[in-house]
């Protein structure tokens, strides 16, 4: 049966995503130790101290894991964590609540900003305009990556934020989702991704199939039927043609 949609995840599929949630994790907390500081200067209250020192990234990342243990439905929707997170330190750290949450929603801004210096592969852009103009294209993510703001966005009739709806992958409710909007039933479907748990499986079970980017993740035996291992997306193309002369 031909394909008529392709949905793609984001993260590690299009783009190697490991540098930039580094750079974005350190960057925006520095940005906010250092605006804050020099906010309280300009104040007169250094006495509360540089909020870095009191409250390192780790205690950030401590709260957030928190969080996510006491609002298990909210465990994927990564921005409401960090925010509320940051809310909690700032509010320690001597703030009143609504100045709490003045800074938490600028630093949040600077995240976005900095969680947006993606680099889709080279390959990309071509990829997706020769494959929108024969398919419906849409994008499934765990991440909190504002899809919208991406040049790329335009090429997908459906992006949808995971967590955001309180169903992060491996859920199945992303997918059937996307294939609502895609007017398009699971066995029409195709799904890109680099996760085994997040979007291989998922998608498999729903009767997609799956093109699944692993360069180098092992895995033992022979792949179940609809599954095709593909070291880059620069081999979907190729992928794809065979799919189709199968019929």
């Amino acid at each position: 049966m031909s394909l008529q949609a392709i949905t793609f995840d984001l993260d590690d599929t299009l783009w190697d995503n490991r540098g930039v949630m580094a750079r974005t994790e350190s960057g925006h907390y520095a940005w906010l130790d250092e605006a804050l500081a020099a906010w309280l200067a300009r104040r007169g209250e250094t006495h509360l101290g540089r909020f870095a020192e009191r409250f390192p990234l780790a205690a950030y990342q401590a709260g957030r894991r928190e969080l996510a243990e006491r609002h298990p439905l909210r465990r994927g929707d990564f921005s409401w964590l960090r925010e509320r997170a940051l809310v909690a330190l700032l509010e320690e750290f001597g703030l009143p609540r609504s100045g709490a949450w003045l800074w938490a929603a600028a630093t949040m801004a600077r995240f976005h900003e900095l969680r947006l210096a993606v680099s889709p592969h080279p390959e990309v852009e071509p990829l997706l305009t020769e494959l929108g103009g024969r398919y419906r294209l849409g994008a499934i993510t765990n991440g909190n990556l504002a899809v919208h703001r991406l040049a790329l966005y335009r090429h997908f009739r459906v992006a949808i934020a995971a967590g955001e709806i309180q169903a992060p992958k491996p859920d199945a409710r992303p997918f059937l989702a996307a294939l609502a909007w895609l007017a398009t039933p699971p066995s029409r479907a195709l799904h890109v991704g680099d996760s085994w748990q997040e979007d291989v499986l998922p998608a498999l079970r729903l009767g997609m199939r799956a093109a699944w980017i692993a360069a180098d993740t092992p895995h033992a035996g022979e792949l179940p039927a609809g599954v095709h291992r593909l070291r880059h997306v620069r081999e979907l193309p190729a992928l794809i043609d065979r799919l189709e002369r199968k019929g």
